[in-house]
């Protein structure tokens, strides 16, 4: 038998609120079972689609597109293709997300530097940061 989660259950399990849970259900991304009483349940099931969800949405995907991507899963592998080309478009949007993550990590990190170089007399306190770019050839 699989085990049943309630919604606090589910909610601590992915560190989200119930009303987070709740604003999903009503978006059609997550449909949780029911007990008799009408409480909700969620079971291991759930909680993997939920784990594939959270993973769309930290990539950056909307819930738009979540919604989309939901819709046409119901619909069956009729909607493959939909399905990729939505997650080929994500997945670009989240390189390029990467990307310039990527170059704002660099120039924090070549600031540290210059910071570093000034405090240890390395670098002359004339230098100023844009300078110092410049000289160790950092490509904007």
């Amino acid at each position: 038998m699989k085990e049943k989660y309630s919604i606090q259950q589910f909610s601590e399990k992915f560190n989200l609120a119930p009303s987070t849970l709740r604003y999903y259900e009503e978006e059609g991304l997550i449909k949780p079972h029911r007990l008799a009483n009408r409480q909700r349940y969620y079971d291991e099931d759930d909680a993997n689609w939920m784990r594939f969800l959270l993973h769309l949405k930290n990539t950056g995907m909307s819930i738009a597109d979540l919604k989309k991507y939901v819709a046409w899963r119901a619909q069956g592998d009729t909607t493959i293709p939909q399905r990729l080309q939505l997650l080929k478009k994500t997945q670009q949007k989240f390189l390029k997300q990467i990307s310039d993550q990527q170059y704002h990590l660099q120039i924090l990190n070549d600031k540290i530097a210059w910071y570093e170089g000034k405090e240890n007399g390395k670098i002359a306190d004339s230098e100023s940061f844009s300078n110092y770019l410049k000289r160790i050839k950092h490509q904007k």
